[in-house]
């Protein structure tokens, strides 16, 4: 299979702005493009910063062919029952073009800014299985036919719905309003590194996302990438699934480097994310100043170079 393309265009600009972006990540070939999922983000927790949601359904509208998605959204400041109508709304109207990115949540500005309480690495990883467990049943979910009284889909009883009581999350008789295009539902590629966190991708993930181990830089970080994609082989033999069968996503501006820096630098890199057995690859849209700092001009260039070919 051959390497794919995506990016990043972070949720900064006014929509006459980003609009060109979005529709110019199409033009120049990439196969998917994502947005962050945060209120904000690090050090840009001072700038503007749009609606994720909001974003993704515009750039919906004004592209055509490129998959749009979250990178990656999280509990942090969501519930799955109101989030799944954005989500099977989101595909609706992109003709079933969006994928779901979705981890556990970082502990950064969102993380607290409702108010929340530090939560263990422990908890963020019961919380993320249980938003995982009762999105996947939201978005399978097909509603019955009321009038010829049929429940497909669901072993339900009147007035039909998924009920759930769990720790984190409590949903009672929750139906979807309208459907989702893709099915029997929006792919979900799922962010993790720990042994749990992987167990999960083989359970639920049509693909699994990572920037790598925290704090790693070059060489260290392309060794724990390699060992995470080997954990996530032995966790999907473990589930009884082929490991071949779930798609790779690698953030190639972790690790202490940014892919755009350069064309040589960006065919060095997904050279070594290829090697590692990773289907995708992720950078980001450049930026005037501050992280990802660079220029369009290479931007274009590697997707002349390697993106449209």
């Amino acid at each position: 299979m051959s390497m794919r393309y995506g990016i990043v265009i972070l949720p900064q600009d006014r929509w006459a702005d980003g609009r060109r972006k979005w529709v110019e990540a199409e033009q120049l070939g990439f196969d998917h493009a994502f947005t962050y999922d945060h209120l904000s983000w690090r050090s840009l927790a001072g700038e503007p910063w749009g609606s994720t949601i909001v974003t993704l359904t515009a750039a919906a509208v004004v592209t055509e062919r490129i998959r749009l998605g979250t990178f990656v959204s999280s509990p942090n400041f969501r519930h799955p029952v109101p989030f799944a109508k954005d989500v099977a709304s989101l595909d609706d109207v992109s003709g079933g073009r969006f994928t779901l990115g979705f981890g556990s949540g970082g502990t950064g500005f969102d993380a607290f800014v409702l108010g929340q309480q530090a939560l263990s690495a422990r908890q963020r990883h019961e919380r993320f299985a249980e938003f995982v467990e009762l999105l996947d049943a939201l978005l399978r979910f097909e509603a019955p036919d009321a009038r010829a009284g049929e429940t497909r889909g669901a072993d339900v009883e009147p007035p039909y719905g998924i009920s759930f009581d769990g720790t984190w999350y409590t949903a009672h008789e929750a139906r979807m309003v309208g459907r989702a295009a893709q099915q029997p539902r929006v792919p979900l590629v799922l962010a993790a590194n720990g042994p749990k966190g992987l167990g999960l991708v083989a359970q639920f993930g049509q693909g699994w996302v990572t920037t790598g181990a925290e704090g790693a830089t070059g060489e260290e970080w392309w060794r724990s990438v390699e060992s995470l994609s080997g954990r996530l082989d032995d966790a999907a033999e473990a589930a009884g699934r082929d490991p071949g069968s779930i798609d790779r996503y690698l953030s190639v501006d972790s690790g202490g480097q940014y892919a755009l820096q350069s064309v040589g630098a960006f065919e060095e890199i997904v050279g070594r994310a290829s090697g590692a057995g990773f289907t995708d690859v992720i950078t980001h849209w450049p930026r005037a100043d501050g992280i990802y700092a660079g220029s369009e001009d290479v931007l274009s260039e590697v997707a002349s170079r390697f993106v449209r070919s």
